[in-house]
């Protein structure tokens, strides 16, 4: 089998599993969203094994371009998932999370994007790549779930409802700032400080400015700003769910927009 043999299935499992747990939300029954974890899970060791497949095959890091970076966010959405789902009963956000792994799949799966393992350009032959890539992508991986169990939160109190679907509005809460907790750690880390390691070690310099490293910075400071009003002034529910929302929708044009709209130091991502 070869690495795009895994990743098709992968693809598949996903999708099947989001069919699942959209027949949870309308039959009401618990098996369908135990089959919809399985099933995920099945994806995952699948997609797993592609990434091993491809870094063997490459002989770098799975992510060096944006097919490779789109399918480790899908890996790393799963898993953040599955794992946050082992702790909180969340299968009624089951359905809306797996549209964003399949989205990112799928858009992974775009034909306008490059599916060879090319070589790496000298600014990308380092063991930081590792670090600075993969521990971001985890950390925005926490931050996505945190952006669906706050829309889901929204949505409950737009209904005037204590519950969205079964899941209770103290809940998605919870789960929210839980997620967001796990998120801003890994994103510091590996967003921040790893990114500045290596561009000191690359171009003999901390910071430069550089679209890429600003907007990171701004998305920083939004959970940054979550977090302190969450925990020094108490603020918890919808002006947290807002914040947690455009956490997020930061995150993703640091990821999409920068790449294509704005050029710099990171344009070769």
């Amino acid at each position: 089998m070869t690495e795009s043999t895994f990743f098709l299935l992968s693809f598949i499992l996903y999708i099947t599993a989001g069919l699942f747990y959209l027949i949870h939300l309308f039959a009401k029954k618990e098996y369908p969203a135990r089959i919809g974890y399985a099933t995920a899970l099945s994806g995952l060791i699948f997609h797993t094994a592609g990434l091993i497949f491809r870094t063997v095959e490459s002989g770098h890091a799975p992510f060096s371009n944006m097919y490779e970076s789109l399918s480790f966010f899908g890996w790393s959405a799963v898993l953040a998932f599955l794992l946050i789902s082992r702790k909180y009963d969340i299968r009624k956000a089951g359905f809306y999370f797996m549209l964003i792994v399949i989205a990112l799949m799928a858009l992974a799966s775009s034909p306008l994007l490059s599916k060879d393992a090319a070589p790496l350009i000298p600014a990308l032959q380092s063991y930081w790549l590792w670090l600075h890539v993969s521990v971001t992508i985890l950390g925005e991986a926490f931050f996505a779930l945190a952006f669906i169990t706050s829309i889901l939160y929204l949505v409950a109190e737009k209904k005037a409802a204590k519950n969205a679907g079964g899941m209770s509005s103290k809940k998605l809460d919870e789960v929210s700032y839980r997620c967001i907790a796990i998120g801003f750690p890994l994103f510091t880390l590996g967003g921040l400080i790893f990114g500045m390691i290596w561009a000191f070690k690359a171009w003999g310099r901390y910071w430069s400015w550089d679209p890429k490293e600003t907007w990171s910075l701004i998305t920083w400071f939004v959970f940054a700003l979550y977090l302190h009003t969450r925990l020094v002034w108490g603020w918890k529910g919808r002006r947290s769910a807002w914040i947690a929302i455009l956490g997020f929708l930061s995150a993703l044009f640091t990821y999409f927009g920068v790449n294509y709209l704005l050029s710099g130091l990171h344009s070769y991502a």
